[in-house]
């Protein structure tokens, strides 16, 4: 069975288990902290990062593209119908989607208004141009979950959960990625490709006192009783 060493709230891990969770393939999960990286992981890992995937025989892979690649070829394809040509625009639009990972993690932790719209300016470059790439079916131009929907998949997880408790709404202004959202959550592999209590620790990091997102919900919660202080939100 294959093993995945993740942090809990890495994007990169997600978008790993969300595509082995796509194929129904089994795999055990070890979470390590970021602060405490055990001597075995920094051994096997050239790089010290998460995701980091031992296979059957021992082998240590690491690199999320990597590693979709590497599940994607050995067990059956997602998206065994698809052309050569079409494969190729596949990868780049999940290429999109992986740059921005830590491009909305940074968004999220802004200390204040002014810096997260500063910080979300390349997020919604990139939403403009897959707004128009989006057609009118529930996935990526498919009625079926594609690499395309796994790799955007850990951004459209992030955006439902900071909706939900702060009120802000970095889709607000796509209407197909909002329907996009809704599509891949009603799946469940957003749940199921993270630990039971990944909510309250994004919103322990992301909704903090010390950023703009968390202060919104605090002000929220005094104003209306809602529990998103305590995370419940979430």
């Amino acid at each position: 069975m294959l093993k995945v060493v993740s942090f809990k709230i890495c994007p990169f891990v997600q978008r790993v288990t969300a595509l082995l969770e796509a194929k129904q393939i089994p795999y055990e999960i070890e979470y390590i902290r970021l602060q405490e990286k055990p001597e075995w992981f920094l051994e096997m890992s050239p790089h010290g990062q998460v995701p980091l995937v031992i296979t059957d025989s021992g082998q240590a892979l690491f690199e999320s593209e990597a590693l979709i690649e590497y599940i994607e070829e050995v067990y059956p394809a997602l998206n065994s119908d698809r052309s050569a040509e079409e494969k190729a625009i596949d990868r780049a639009w999940s290429y999109l989607a992986s740059k921005l990972y830590l491009v909305q993690c940074s968004a999220q932790r802004s200390p204040d208004k002014t810096t997260l719209e500063q910080r979300s300016e390349n997020l919604h470059k990139a939403f403009i141009k897959i707004e128009k790439a989006l057609g009118n079916q529930p996935f990526f131009n498919s009625s079926a979950i594609g690499l395309v929907d796994i790799a955007w998949l850990p951004l459209l997880h992030r955006a439902d959960i900071i909706n939900r408790c702060s009120g802000y709404d970095f889709l607000g202004d796509y209407p197909k990625m909002k329907q996009w959202q809704q599509s891949l959550l009603a799946t469940g592999i957003a749940g199921q490709s993270v630990a039971e209590d990944f909510d309250s620790r994004f919103c322990d990091f992301y909704l903090s006192n010390e950023t703009y997102l968390g202060q919104t919900c605090a002000a929220n919660q005094n104003s209306n009783n809602s529990a998103c202080v305590n995370h419940s939100c979430c």
